[in-house]
């Protein structure tokens, strides 16, 4: 094995002289040294790669090609990830990344930063499945997140010497413009809403702040009439099919809430109704668990609420925000009322106060208008 040494945007690479399928060519692997780095530990890193390409055979003629080398990661992304996870894994590899390395045929022996470069580019430039302009940049953040575990197992298996993903330039990811409804607004809305057959749906969601997947995941045994608890502790979601999990999305997501009175004889009547319900239809009720339903029983489809939602602000006159917007509106309502982000955490089922703090402390408009007044009030 012979090869020497190059300096690349101020890193040394080794150039290495191989043989793959019967032809010579050179392969170049980022050392990740500086080139301000000591003559003794530069030596000694080309001396350790030399070796390992002598040693393992893999690394000079590996002829597997990327695109089945993602399949074959997800085999193994598969048993250790929950349903929803990998289904998006799936589709973003299905539809994005398998057919783009299939189509260039790159062996994952060939795979380096700039083809890695070249391909989050094009995606960004121009990705999007209906030709109408590029993905996102928190997509190709999980293009990033599948590609660069697929190279994880390369390195791991010894195809490859070191993950070429690691040092990608990725679009800066915007902050988000959250779209909310304020106190009139939302009590506005739920009063418009009073007669509609989701009134009770959008008044959960929009007092817990409930993600979609953890009001529709609702169940019976959720809801404690004599102790007046509900406790979020089902999820009911949709990716490729609908997905019901007896979990919540992280262990702060699973959280209860008291209930007051007016709630508690809420509950009561959707209750009688659903006796009503199953009366009327007899054998053709579709039997289940969960409080939010057709009246013949059949769950509610999450994407039908999210299109249901938007139907029924237009249909009312109100301005468009996400059914998600419900959530942020509540999380907005406790920040304005003077609740702390640790309070408004624990209620929204937030992991980390971080997330908690970047979407509501810059809302904290009305506590900033009393510090505005009382230093005014002190020094003018």
């Amino acid at each position: 094995m012979t090869g020497n040494l190059q300096i690349k945007n101020g890193k040394y690479y080794a150039v290495l002289n191989l043989k793959v399928d019967g032809k010579r060519k050179q392969k170049w692997v980022n050392m990740n040294l500086s080139e301000k780095c000591s003559k003794k530990e530069r030596d000694k890193k080309f001396r350790d790669i030399l070796n390992q390409y002598e040693i393992n055979p893999q690394l000079n003629n590996s002829t597997v090609l990327f695109s089945e080398y993602v399949t074959m990661w997800l085999k193994e992304a598969k048993i250790k990830v929950d349903t929803v996870t990998y289904q998006h894994y799936e589709n973003d590899a299905n539809n994005h990344i398998i057919p783009y390395f299939k189509n260039s045929k790159t062996k994952v022996i060939d795979i380096n930063r700039q083809i890695l470069q070249d391909y989050f580019n094009t995606k960004f430039e121009n990705g999007r499945l209906d030709g109408k302009g590029g993905l996102s940049a928190k997509t190709l953040r999980h293009h990033k997140n599948i590609i660069h575990q697929t190279l994880e197992l390369a390195v791991m298996n010894k195809i490859i010497l070191s993950n070429p993903c690691n040092n990608i330039t990725l679009p800066k990811v915007e902050k988000n413009t959250y779209k909310f409804f304020n106190l009139e607004e939302i009590k506005q809305f739920l009063n418009a809403v009073k007669n509609e057959p989701l009134y009770l749906l959008y008044l959960f969601t929009a007092l817990y702040g409930l993600r979609r997947s953890e009001v529709l995941g609702i169940k019976w045994d959720s809801i404690d009439i004599n102790a007046k608890r509900l406790t979020i502790q089902h999820t009911r979601t949709r990716c490729n099919e609908i997905i019901e999990k007896d979990k919540t999305k992280t262990k702060s997501s699973l959280r209860s809430f008291p209930l007051s009175d007016d709630v508690v004889n809420l509950i009561v009547k959707l209750k009688l109704q659903e006796n009503r319900n199953k009366k009327l239809f007899g054998k053709d009720y579709v039997s289940n668990n969960y409080v939010f339903k057709w009246e013949n029983g059949r769950p509610y489809d999450p994407d039908y609420i999210t299109h249901k939602f938007s139907k029924t602000l237009k249909k009312y006159g109100f301005k468009h925000i996400s059914f998600h917007g419900l959530r942020h509106s509540c999380g907005s309502l406790l920040n304005e009322q003077g609740f702390t982000l640790k309070d408004i955490q624990e209620w929204l089922g937030h992991a980390d106060i971080q997330t908690t703090a970047n979407i509501y402390l810059h809302l904290d408009t009305k506590r900033k208008e009393n510090i505005s007044n009382s230093i005014s009030s002190a020094l003018i």
